[in-house]
Parts: structure tokens; sequence; C-alpha cells
């Protein structure tokens, strides 16, 4: 069976209406992309943020007439650009393996390989962590993750307390424990977060007592030899002087999850308690370090 692809570009604040609008006209589905590759990051537990710009994508059945659709929609003024309004023919298929089809093991450094639980590890006798993409941010394909898994694979964690803040998919968490942390850490406020990463957690065989997750507020005190957190810049900075109070005198601070332009100001708001780093660089993101001051 074949489906009729509706393509539009528009404001996300829109996108509500639109949806409504093109179910009630007998789409299928609705699918939301980025139109312009802007960075986005949920900031509160349970919210859905949106891309300034997004591509709308709906399905029609075949024999769907989109033709007093189309009309509505060309004289629309959610429409921001209506040569992005066009109709393609995609051939069914198997769509969840074409989405598995898409995602791959990815290496990070020398150790530590990212892999989906339905392909075989290309490297048996590496550190494999075995996640699939999920709800809770984290897979390992964007650049802050990357950054923090290739900094963490060039580590000793023999014996080191680790907490990794903002935890998502657990992703930083589980590499920690699997590349021989004593104990981890995770924290994030999404309660969906934490459950991620305790399922992820148990399907790579790490123990309950090796990885804890906490909500903020419940952390026990302590003091970690790495806090690592991949959230946003502005959060970051606020949290500042909290992440002070969780890393031990000559303790490592690993951030990331900001681009380029926001470093400067991350940086002025450690510098009072970590001796930082420069910042490593990479597809306009970048990653910060530092050691805790005595």
């Amino acid at each position: 069976m074949a489906w009729q692809q509706l393509r539009l570009q528009v404001q996300s604040g829109t996108i509500d209406f639109l949806e409504q609008q093109l179910l009630e006209q007998g789409a299928v589905s609705v699918t939301y992309l980025d139109a312009k590759d802007q960075p986005v990051f949920q900031k509160e537990p349970g919210s859905t943020p949106l891309w300034d710009e997004s591509i709308l994508l709906s399905l029609f059945e075949a024999d769907a007439d989109l033709h007093d659709l189309l009309e509505w929609l060309q004289q629309n003024p959610a429409i921001l650009n209506r040569h992005t309004l066009k109709i393609d023919i995609l051939e069914d298929q198997a769509w969840e393996r074409a989405c598995m089809d898409d995602f791959h093991a990815m290496q990070f450094g020398e150790r530590l390989w990212i892999c989906p639980s339905w392909q075989e590890p290309p490297n048996p006798s590496a550190v494999n962590i075995i996640l699939d993409p999920g709800l809770a941010f984290g897979s390992g394909s964007h650049p802050t993750t990357g950054m923090c898994l290739t900094w963490l694979d060039g580590m000793d964690l023999q014996e080191k307390l680790v907490i990794d803040y903002g935890c998502g998919s657990g992703i930083l968490a589980l590499a920690s424990a699997l590349l021989g942390a004593a104990r981890v850490i995770g924290v994030d406020n999404d309660p969906q977060a934490l459950v991620a990463t305790r399922d992820n957690a148990e399907r790579n065989h790490i123990a309950e007592q090796d990885l804890l997750t906490f909500l903020p507020q419940a952390v026990p005190a302590l003091q970690a030899d790495i806090l690592l957190a991949n959230i946003l810049a502005e959060p970051l900075i606020e949290l500042a002087s909290h992440f002070a109070t969780l890393v031990k005198p000559g303790g490592q601070l690993v951030l990331s999850g900001l681009l380029s332009e926001q470093a400067s100001a991350v940086l002025s708001a450690y510098t009072p308690w970590f001796e930082m780093q420069a910042p490593f660089e990479q597809q306009q993101w970048v990653r910060l370090s530092g050691l805790r001051k005595s």
C-alpha cells in the first residue's frame, strides 16, 4: 500500500492548530522535524519543547482527496514558505525496521562502544553499552554526549565516585560504571529519566548498588571524584556553586550541552571554584572541564 506524504514548513506556535486540522482531514500520522538544525532541550519535566521553525510531515492514504486541504493550506498564514508545501508518494515498508537500520553501533575513544540491542557488537571484547534510542535524551549520536563519552574513555575510573547530573537515558552513568567506576550516582529532575537510567542499567547488568538514581533534592551528602553534566548553559551557570559542593578538592568536572558562544559565560561562573581548562569544541558544541580548587 502506498501513502501520500504532505510536507510543509511552519512556525512552531501554529503546530497544534495545524496538526488538529490535518487529523480532521484524514491524516493517519503527523510528525515534527527540525527545519533549520536548531538545538532544543527539555527545560521542564513533562514539557515538549519545539524548534522555532518546524517541518510538519503528515501521512494520508493513497486514495485520499487532498485538493481542498491543499487550497486551504496555500491561503493559511501559518505556512512560512509555500514552496515547502508538497506531496510525495511513499511506498509502504517495514517502518520499524527502517528506523532500526538508521541506528548503528558507535565507537568513542579506544574502548567504548554504544550498541543497539538488535545488532551484534562489532568488538565483543570492548566495553559495549547496549542502548536503544528512546524518550530520554542520550543515545550517543549528539556531539555533546559523544564528547563526554570520549573523555570518559580516556580516564582511569577505578575506585572513583562519579555523578552524572542530568542523566537522561543514563548513557554517561552507564559508561562510567562499565569503565570501572566504583559507584555512580545518576541525577535528573525528570522521573522518566530515572526510570530510563535504571532500566538501561539492568539491561547492561549493572548492579543496583553500583548505579543509584536520585531526584536533585534527594541526593545524599557526598563529594564525587568526577561530576559530569550534559545539560544546558543556563542551568549549568545556576548550578555552579552547587556543583562546587558535590566535587571533592582535586576532583574533576565535565560540562557539556552548550554552544561555543555560551562557553565564556559558563567558564566565568565556575572559575571561583574550579581551575577550568580551555574549551574543547566539536561541530559548534563545547565540552568544558576543570579541577576543583582546594
